[in-house]
């Protein structure tokens, strides 16, 4: 059996590299407090469970009316990242504030957070611990030939040679550092819409979340234009969140939130 190249496990590593240094950075050099971590686990774990179930039961509906590849079945999944995560990362983050386990200046800490359970642990720690798992099993010729055959037509490049490899990892790369982008920005407005009280900024942050909605079109492009146009609009998001609440960060969020 032909297994997979060990350079595979680098863009995982990658992930969890970049999701963590910030983590640690926010720490040393800025605000990021534990219970952050916690709120931003509950907001992005519920999220991720509510649109798995919601998959479940009509997934298979919408593309059968739609078709896999569509503006509506686009909308379908981009609908449900912003109910779900920007909507949940909203609520969670309003109750804790009012219980005053959070303030605005813990937003840039909530945003962060939000991404490295997606990247550092979801599609980092344990895709890394997949694959590594993959690469031993077939290395010790544990795999079952049943397994091996459903993987390689599955996912053939997954077997691609090194230099067929770079590209599409450097590519994988900057569709998480799009995911960073994304998150922080939508977590930060929805932590500073609750402390600030300005649902506003809650507005702003609900449809980036349609961002997913270009999911259904990723093979349908070269995937650097994809990747590309990916990442010109999670900047945007980014730069449209910094901008926004350029004005309350320069106070340092120091009056709290104003009296309705």
């Amino acid at each position: 059996m032909q297994n997979i190249d060990p350079v595979l496990l680098v863009q995982p590593v990658i992930f969890i590299a970049i999701s963590a240094g910030l983590i640690v950075y926010w720490r040393l050099r800025r605000r990021f407090a534990a219970i952050v971590l916690l709120f931003s686990f509950v907001a992005y774990a519920g999220a991720i469970a509510l649109k798995e179930l919601v998959q479940v039961y009509t997934y298979g509906d919408v593309t059968a009316v739609f078709g896999s590849v569509s503006w509506q079945t686009g909308l379908y999944l981009g609908a449900q990242t912003s109910v779900f995560e920007v909507g949940l990362a909203y609520l969670v983050a309003r109750y804790a504030v009012s219980g005053r386990a959070m303030e605005g200046a813990d937003g840039e800490a909530y945003g962060i957070s939000l991404a490295f359970w997606e990247n550092g642990i979801l599609l980092g720690a344990l895709a890394l611990v997949n694959l590594a798992t993959t690469y031993l099993l077939i290395a010790d010729g544990l795999m079952p030939a049943s397994v091996y055959q459903t993987l390689a037509s599955s996912n053939p490049s997954l077997f691609d040679a090194p230099r067929q490899l770079a590209i599409p990892l450097a590519l994988g790369v900057l569709e998480r550092v799009s995911s960073l982008l994304s998150h922080f920005a939508w977590g930060y407005l929805c932590v500073l819409a609750a402390y600030m009280h300005r649902r506003v900024y809650f507005l702003i942050a609900l449809p980036m979340g349609l961002l997913d909605a270009l999911v259904p079109f990723a093979r349908e492009f070269p995937l650097w234009e994809f990747e590309g146009l990916l990442f010109l609009i999670s900047l945007g998001s980014f730069l449209v969140a910094w901008k926004v609440t350029e004005k309350d960060r320069r106070s340092g969020y120091g009056r709290g939130p104003p009296k309705n």
